[in-house]
């Protein structure tokens, strides 16, 4: 079974007998922890004071030969804050251990014969320490990390790192869902808007448009049945943060007018008032939609969408990132082991294969699910094809060979044989069916290969399977 999740723990062992001292730090580095030793309280403050916010634990002696342990505790604590202290005695004492607690310990621990409780106890804290870092890691990603090293990704940091310094500016992001629209939002708004104002956002779809305009716009009391009080709407509470506007191309065309107006004035009237109030925040706007189509079969306003794509920021697809898929991987890997208080070992090259072969039409969010359920599925030093889904089984598995004689030099699936076109009968779309039926019969069901025969990528094929009625539903985000 997989242990403590692994990441850079020190521990500071105090204690007057060196032999003890050097017993607990072996059994320490045995377990995958580093450790520093000190014999005495003043050794003890004078390590931890070359060592400002270096050790993750102290293991502290109640006894030492020139002063009480317990004593030292704030000493400890002044130059190594927040680290847990435990504190070890020879016999138990329910004062001496209410007391260390009070000076800041958190554990106070009798010793035994062996000295596997002290570090099992410490591989707890370890545990803790870990997870609570992965969390605060990845709250940080959240907040303004956009993880990834391709060429695609670099162009994306940097289109946001020059418009960040230009606040009345609208940025629209686009991109497919799950590629991380809301993570660019975050990391311009951490890089543009005064430090602690909000981060605000709003789902276009997911409200009437009167909903959103109240939530928009704030309202007035008796603006409305049920507006039994004034309220404040986003663009007020947001103060100089940020509004970002997610899935605007869903937004009703009445509402848009209106939104347009905000943006060329920056002056907005709460529901129910003629008073006119300024906007402070910055306006984002994120879509999975082509608004250039939609302005063209006029469901969206061409004065908004000129308004709004004065910077387009395109955040590309996980399949187009490369490598980009194992960096993000392992990382998500090292968040839910930690959170989970396990410890994997790096990805082995069947997992990256399978990794790098799938298309993610669900992006970023797909391959951190994935990397969850297969984290909680592990019953190994590290994951393995069986913890992955079945559809990321499926490409690493080799298709049967077509039906009839092998040519000599076979060494894979034949391009599909050719297709019978009927006058008068036949489309382009049925010829279009005909070739995937065709690739599919070919590859044994393989939708990869099929993919690869038909000279289109998988996520291509399964928007064409759905299409033509092959697929069910859902079966992009299989």
């Amino acid at each position: 079974m997989c242990e403590a999740a692994d990441f850079p723990f020190r521990v500071l062992v105090v204690d007057d007998s060196e032999l003890f001292a050097l017993a607990i730090a072996r059994e320490l580095g045995h377990a995958g922890m580093q450790s520093d030793v000190a014999f005495s309280a003043a050794e003890a403050l004078a390590v931890a004071a070359a060592t400002p916010q270096g050790y993750q634990a102290i293991l502290l002696d109640h006894k030492l030969p020139d002063g009480d342990g317990i004593r030292l505790i704030p000493g400890l604590l002044a130059h190594q804050p927040k680290c847990p202290v435990l504190v070890m005695t020879a016999h138990e004492a329910i004062p001496h251990a209410i007391e260390a607690i009070r000076q800041g310990a958190l554990d106070y621990l009798v010793k035994q014969p062996t000295i596997r409780p002290l570090v099992e106890r410490l591989a707890e804290v370890r545990r803790v320490a870990a997870a609570r870092q992965a969390a605060a890691g990845w709250d940080q990603h959240r907040k303004d990390g956009l993880l990834g090293e391709a060429p695609a990704m670099a162009h994306v940091r940097e289109q946001l790192e020059r418009v960040a310094a230009r606040a009345d500016t609208t940025v629209l992001l686009t991109g497919e869902t799950g590629v991380g629209k809301e993570v660019a939002a975050r990391y311009l708004h951490s890089r543009s808007a005064p430090a602690g104002s909000p981060f605000l956002s709003v789902d276009c779809v997911a409200m009437p448009a009167t909903l959103i305009e109240s939530l928009l716009f704030g309202h007035e009391k008796g603006a409305f049945t049920g507006a039994h009080r004034a309220r404040k709407g986003v663009f007020e509470e947001a103060g100089p943060g940020t509004v970002l506007l997610d899935e605007i191309g869903d937004m009703d065309l009445t509402l848009q007018g209106k939104l347009l107006r905000v943006l060329e004035t920056r002056r907005f009237q709460r529901v129910g008032s003629v008073k006119e109030r300024p906007v402070e925040a910055r306006v984002l706007a994120a879509t999975n939609r082509d608004l250039a189509e939609l302005v063209r079969l006029g469901s969206f306003r061409h004065d908004l969408y000129q308004r709004l794509a004065v910077f387009p920021v395109h955040l590309p697809p996980l399949r187009e990132r490369g490598e980009d898929v194992l960096r993000m991987a392992q990382h998500f890997v090292a968040f839910f082991s930690a959170r989970m208080g396990v410890q994997l070992e790096p990805l082995g090259p069947e997992v990256r294969a399978a990794l790098l072969a799938y298309d993610y039409p669900g992006n970023v969010r797909e391959l951190k699910n994935i990397l969850e359920r297969a984290v909680i599925l592990c019953d190994a030093e590290r994951l393995e094809l069986r913890h992955l889904p079945e559809r990321l089984r499926a490409e690493r598995i080799p298709a049967p060979a077509p039906a009839g004689p092998a040519l000599a030099g076979d060494s894979g699936p034949r391009p599909p044989a050719t297709i019978d076109f009927v006058p008068g009968v036949d489309t382009m779309e049925s010829l279009e069916r005909k070739m995937i039926e065709r690739a599919l019969q070919t590859t044994g069901g393989a939708k990869a290969e099929a993919a690869r025969l038909l000279g289109i990528s998988r996520f291509q094929l399964l928007r064409r399977l759905q299409k033509y009625g092959l697929a069910p539903r859902g079966a992009l985000a299989e």
